[in-house]
């Protein structure tokens, strides 16, 4: 049964655990629908929550702050992974949540994460849990170096993951993760030497029912998305891989809503699969100006369990290049004068009250004949941003 938008006396409201800018663009998603949105954060007036009058600033935490999220809620779905399962248990009881908490489970621990995929005989990089320095040691002895330590949870962005290229950076990897108030569980996964990182999109409503985008290809710098172009420039068979990895990947975890699959392009044309967030994507921003139906108004569909979009280009390429703060200071560009005489590109800023290094304070997105010709147009438009 689809859901009505409507009751006699309001509308659906959608409710977002997280209200960072991919909770900003989600509740604009939302309100292009029709829907009233509700956020809840642990701090008030962050970039989604200062959109809507039901801003929830004291957080998921605190259990009378949650009641009162909850009252105004119909669905309810979230923008980031690092929330207690045990919190959308809660939630469940009185609304829909999307996805749920047994997807959670399966995915907020990295290495849990990469089990799942390999019971499902999906393939990945090689991994190891990491209990103890001598395992560490051990594993670099056994297997090769480099390697890449990481925290199994609440790694993003770079944060959480050390290069341990020669014996003795074991010891700096484990003493930053392990020591202090709060040490964190880590993994050991292998250095894979790719040709190219690639990622897609899926969205999965209740009904089993899927829109997979096209594969894009994303390059890193310091652990951080820089570009994004669709569609990736690989053969038709590759894609065709990497699309069936990534529904494999959503449907081991028994995935509603939007998801973004990470994977590496590895010797021997081999699609190994890297990592999955249950949430709208850093590579799907393109879909917003690109695509038929954008993983945001697609993530919403799939939460209500109405018909998924079409995923589809509407374009010969698309290209998006974050807009990364290269400094602390505010979290609003000094003149986006220059950036508009590129008529070609779009600009979305997210509205964060501080920059520093390395956040994402916007992105930028172009179409084009081509992946590469819209690389060039966003590329010239980022250039002349002056921040």
């Amino acid at each position: 049964m689809l859901p009505s938008f409507y009751h006699p006396d309001r509308v659906l409201t959608l409710g977002i655990l997280g209200g960072g800018q991919l909770a900003k663009m989600l509740a604009q998603a939302a309100y292009r629908l029709g829907l009233r949105v509700a956020v809840i954060e642990n701090a008030p007036e962050s970039p989604a929550g200062v959109m809507t009058p039901h801003d929830f600033g004291g957080g998921w935490n605190d259990p009378q702050e949650l009641r009162r999220f909850l009252d105004v809620c119909d669905y309810v779905t979230l923008e980031n992974e690092f929330i207690d399962p045990a919190i959308l248990e809660r939630i469940a009881e009185r609304r829909p949540v999307y996805p749920s908490a047994d997807t959670l489970r399966l995915v907020r621990d990295k290495l849990t994460q990469k089990e799942t995929m390999r019971a499902a005989g999906i393939p990945t990089t090689d991994f190891e849990a990491i209990n103890s320095l001598d395992e560490a040691y051990a594993y670099g002895d056994e297997r090769a170096y480099p390697w890449i330590m990481k925290t199994r949870e609440f790694g993003y962005d770079g944060y959480g993951n050390f290069s341990v290229e020669r014996r003795n950076h074991a010891l700096i990897a484990w003493s930053r993760f392990s020591s202090g108030e709060a040490p964190r569980a880590v993994m050991a996964e292998s250095f894979v030497s790719f040709s190219k990182e690639l990622a897609v999109m899926v969205a999965r409503n209740q009904r089993g029912e899927l829109a997979v985008y096209p594969c894009v290809e994303t390059v890193q710098k310091n652990h951080i998305c820089h570009t994004v172009t669709a569609p990736a420039a690989i053969p038709a068979e590759l894609v065709r891989q990497a699309a069936d990895v990534a529904v494999a990947a959503v449907e081991a975890i028994g995935g509603v809503g939007v998801f973004g699959v990470e994977m590496f392009l590895a010797e021997g044309d081999r699609i190994l699969f890297n990592e999955i967030a249950p949430r709208p994507h850093n590579s799907g921003h393109y879909t917003i100006e690109a695509c038929h139906c954008s993983q945001f108004e697609n993530c919403i569909r799939a939460v209500l369990n109405l018909p998924l979009g079409n995923p589809e280009l509407v374009c010969g390429g698309a290209a998006m290049v974050n807009i990364l703060g290269t400094r602390g200071g505010p979290g609003v560009p000094d003149s986006p004068v220059e950036f508009f005489r590129h008529a070609d590109a779009s600009l979305h800023l997210y509205g964060k009250k501080d920059s520093r290094k390395g956040r994402k304070m916007g992105h930028a997105t172009a179409l084009g004949s081509d992946a590469a010709d819209a690389l060039t147009k966003v590329s010239a438009a980022v250039d002349d941003l002056i921040w």
